[in-house]
């Protein structure tokens, strides 16, 4: 029977670098998926919650922290709420319905999943 060895805890510099590039792709995921997701509804709505997944879990297990899944979860949050506000003219992103509130608090509820989720143990020095 094999055991998963957990890979060892990058240095906090690299975290940080890691904490600033999840920040940058959890806006580009809110935004792809803000317009995925109204575009190809339900199967875009699929796949822009799976994507926001990914993402978030990918940063659980970059950083090994879950501030990665924070700092990804808050780039995706400012995406999509900006993109929510509209403009001063009326025209805005998401049109309002069932498709954008399911990805607005689905998204939500896949970062606290994400952040909760328990991590692997540290090897020992």
């Amino acid at each position: 029977m094999s055991t998963i060895t957990p890979a060892p805890t990058p240095s906090p510099g690299v975290r940080y670098a890691w904490y600033g590039a999840l920040l940058v792709l959890g806006a580009l995921v809110g935004v792809a998926g803000s317009l995925v997701q109204a575009a190809w509804f339900p199967g875009g709505l699929l796949l822009a919650l799976l994507a926001t997944a990914g993402l978030f879990y990918g940063g659980l297990r970059a950083t090994g922290t879950q501030v990665g899944v924070a700092s990804a979860g808050g780039g995706w949050l400012v995406a999509v709420v900006l993109l929510s506000l509209g403009r001063p003219e009326g025209d805005g992103v998401f049109g309002g319905g069932a498709g954008e509130l399911l990805f607005l608090f689905g998204g939500m509820a896949l970062a606290v999943m994400c952040a909760t989720l328990p991590r692997l143990s540290r090897p020992a020095p």
